[in-house]
């Protein structure tokens, strides 16, 4: 839980091309938790905070009937350098790094109580912040805008093609689907905190980078209606509406 607490902070920083420094840490927590926990949340946190040279420089503690983190993480890009999600421009490639729907697939067997091995759940319990990825991308100046991959495929590219005024093409057989997920899951199931970007049809993106795969998987398209659209396409050529299905925060409430 600490590592994946401070890790989808590190993912918001790696989807701007930032670079994080420093975290600060809030945890409310029921007075009969024992102290093993506690201090295994903060050695997870920790050591992914080593890894990438992030400094835990404060918070608070309180006491509360159910155990409640609320992390902060501060990173730094050049002024006028951060990758935003309103750049998105028309012909311009749409790219995933990674796998999807790991996360989601993990959450599935728990639920249903399968069997699986440690290794194999990783994704989920020990998600990989993409910072090496997303600092690349700014340096290169190849991303024209990005998100983080947190509440679904389907619900970030909307994102990008709200706050960018562009609609979207998603070819369904090049998604990148992880071992034991399946494509509703790679599209819907969010948590993956991979890269989602978008680059320019003349940009030369290599198959990986830092050990991590580079997949192409739609295009931009110039917008068509009032608001924007997100269509998939099959390996029949047939085209339908790709809704978000993922998780919406505002809409669950």
């Amino acid at each position: 839980m600490g590592h994946r607490c401070l890790g989808r902070g590190l993912s918001d920083i790696a989807a701007m091309g930032g670079e994080p420094f420093a975290c600060f840490l809030s945890l409310a927590l029921p007075p009969e938790l024992p102290q093993k926990w506690v201090n295994d949340f903060l050695a997870g946190l920790l050591r992914l905070a080593d890894q990438f040279r992030v400094a835990l420089s404060g918070g608070d503690t309180a006491t509360a009937a159910k155990i409640t983190a609320d992390i902060m993480v501060l990173g730094r890009v050049p002024a006028g350098e951060a990758l935003l999600r309103s750049q998105a421009r028309p012909g311009d490639r749409i790219y995933v790094s990674g796998e999807l729907g790991g996360s989601a697939a993990v959450l599935k067997e728990l639920y249903s109580e399968e069997k699986g091995s440690a290794k194999g759940r990783a994704c989920h319990f020990y998600p990989a912040p993409r910072i090496a990825v997303g600092r690349w991308l700014r340096k290169s100046k190849l991303a024209t805008a990005m998100i983080d991959i947190s509440d679904g495929l389907s619900v970030d590219l909307a994102h990008i093609c709200e706050e960018s005024g562009v609609d979207a093409l998603v070819n369904l057989q090049a998604v990148p689907v992880a071992r034991r997920a399946d494509l509703n899951l790679a599209l819907h199931g969010g948590e993956d905190y991979e890269l989602l970007f978008t680059a320019s049809k003349k940009a030369k993106l290599p198959a990986r980078f830092a050990g991590v795969r580079i997949t192409e998987i739609g295009e931009i398209r110039r917008r068509a209606g009032k608001g924007a659209t997100v269509r998939s396409v099959d390996a029949a050529g047939r085209l339908r509406p790709l809704a978000p299905a993922g998780w919406e925060h505002f809409t669950r409430i």
